[in-house]
């Protein structure tokens, strides 16, 4: 298999470790080599949240500035932060819904114009995917799937060589049965999304 790293951003809460240690888990039960390695910083907190999947003969989980070949972003302003990871060439997948830190609502602070931060991502790269990843999360029945949408728009965009079914055996291997169906359904809604583009 080729060589790819990704990596996944976004804030305490949203779920990137989980969407990162299955698609590590995809990928070795596929017999693909894979490393997943993650990074909380202040999740307790809602801070950033970091994690990398690099797969094929590569056996460091660092990804260096420019080196990234995805980057999946769970919300927008950390998407543009993590910026720094892409070339032209990597895929940005990002969600466009933003949760502002706990210093804008205390007026300490201002968020920027989503279709400012959207117009920075494209800029930087040839192909990015948005969506609005907790709409969909709602609509598969459970909030708090938004992990499991931006991994269905991964495996949707094509980037990577996992099957979706797959990946859906691995997220029905685990997933506690209460969340099965609603995960499942965001997973679809996710890949549907991204191949409307």
């Amino acid at each position: 298999m080729e060589n790819k790293r990704c990596i996944f951003v976004g804030v305490g809460g949203q779920g990137n470790l989980l969407a990162s240690r299955l698609l590590g888990e995809a990928l070795l039960s596929m017999g693909v080599p894979v490393v997943v390695s993650e990074i909380h910083g202040m999740a307790q907190r809602g801070g950033v949240v970091e994690s990398s999947v690099v797969m094929g003969d590569i056996r460091s989980p660092i990804v260096s500035d420019g080196e990234a070949d995805i980057l999946i972003g769970f919300e927008p302003a950390e998407t543009v932060r993590a910026l720094g990871k892409c070339n032209q060439q990597t895929i940005v997948i990002t969600n466009r819904h933003p949760l502002p830190p706990f210093t804008v609502s205390l007026g300490q602070g201002k968020y920027p114009p989503v279709d400012e931060l959207l117009e920075k991502i494209q800029e930087k790269v040839d192909q990015v995917i948005s969506l609005d990843g907790d709409d969909l999360a709602k609509e598969a029945g459970n909030p708090l799937s938004l992990n499991m949408v931006m991994l269905g728009a991964l495996i949707g965009s094509g980037a990577l060589p996992v099957p979706p079914e797959r990946m859906k055996e691995t997220i029905r291997v685990w997933t506690k049965e209460v969340f099965l169906e609603s995960n499942l359904r965001a997973f679809d809604l996710g890949m549907e999304a991204a191949r409307k583009g």
